[in-house]
């Protein structure tokens, strides 16, 4: 493989750091005060799943989120720190890759019918994805440095 610049393993490496980057600013810009006290993106999130058009969307939401919004809450808040830093330290990355992708999907067919959102998270799920078969983590992580994968 010939590229510019960097080797191949260091392209990829940029590509993981820069998606760790991007969960790291959805986590930044989060209003936690709302999203904690006020329950306010899990309200949202069940606004947008009651009106989907695909019904098993807003049947999955009112199993698995409407009972614990808080917990729920939590989960997706810190679920976005901890891809973020997970990503750009390079520590346990498939399984942050994977978390990620997942946490994309889920975003994708919640909001399946928000255009600008979906940009979004296609996208990142295709880096997942790209960084994920490319072993971005063969270079410039943690994962290197301890010898883990």
């Amino acid at each position: 493989m010939e590229t510019v610049w960097l080797s191949g393993a260091q392209w990829l490496a940029v590509l993981r750091v820069g998606l760790g980057l991007w969960w790291l600013e959805s986590w930044r810009h989060k209003d936690k005060k709302g999203w904690f006290e006020r329950g306010t993106g899990i309200a949202w999130a069940g606004d947008v799943a009651a009106k989907h058009r695909w019904r098993a969307v807003g049947k999955g939401f009112d199993t698995v989120v409407k009972p614990r919004p808080k917990a729920i809450a939590y989960v997706v808040v810190y679920a976005e720190l901890a891809l973020g830093l997970g990503l750009v330290l390079g520590f346990l990355t498939p399984v942050a890759l994977v978390g990620g992708l997942v946490l994309n999907l889920l975003y994708l067919v919640l909001m399946i019918h928000d255009w600008a959102e979906q940009g979004q998270n296609a996208m990142m799920a295709l880096i997942s994805l790209v960084a994920l078969f490319g072993m971005s983590w063969q270079t410039w992580s943690l994962d290197s440095a301890l010898g883990i994968f």
